[in-house]
């Protein structure tokens, strides 16, 4: 016999036993290596919304702290209010007196929108009374406070993000 027979004669295979138990370790990592990048991708998915919702907040809070400022007076209650502007106010209609509505308008259970006149400025904010407006007193001017409390997850109270700003209405008159 040569000795290249005697080698091939002597070489034996996997078990099928042994190919079972090597498929099912393998299965095993791989079900769990899955599931490290599922999870890791579902946290950066949420929390890229949540960034998002926050920004959102707090570019409209930005907008109506400049409209606001501007403003002469403000009507309305704990959901919606309307903001009048003189004529010299940059987001006046045809530099004359005009009126803005902001308001909160449901979009879910737990889960509601700030608008500008109709037109969405901030989502996911989990309250509907966002609006506290103290009207002029003596030495003091009007101010508008605005309380947005933002979670994309309605059911996850923990993970609420509160947005807080108060506006000082300069266009009204001290008492």
């Amino acid at each position: 016999m040569s000795r290249l027979h005697r080698l091939v004669v002597c070489e034996r295979g996997y078990s099928l036993v042994e190919l079972l138990q090597v498929t099912l370790i393998l299965a095993v990592v791989l079900g769990a290596l899955t599931t490290v990048f599922v999870r890791a991708m579902n946290s950066e998915v949420e929390m890229n919304q949540r960034f998002l919702a926050q920004q959102e907040a707090r570019v409209a809070v930005d907008k109506m702290r400049r409209e606001i400022h501007c403003a002469s007076a403000i009507t309305g209650n704990a959901q919606s209010i309307t903001v009048t502007l003189p004529g010299q106010c940059p987001t006046a209609v045809a530099k004359a007196l005009t009126t803005v509505v902001y308001d909160v308008q449901p979009v879910s259970a737990g889960r509601w929108q700030l608008r500008r006149a109709g037109v969405r400025l901030a989502d996911y904010v989990t309250v509907q009374n966002v609006f506290t407006y103290n009207a002029p007193v003596t030495g003091k001017r009007g101010n508008l406070h605005v309380e947005l409390p933002i979670n994309v997850r309605a059911n996850q109270s923990g993970q609420t993000w509160r947005l807080v700003a108060d506006i000082v209405l300069r266009n009204t008159t001290r008492l």
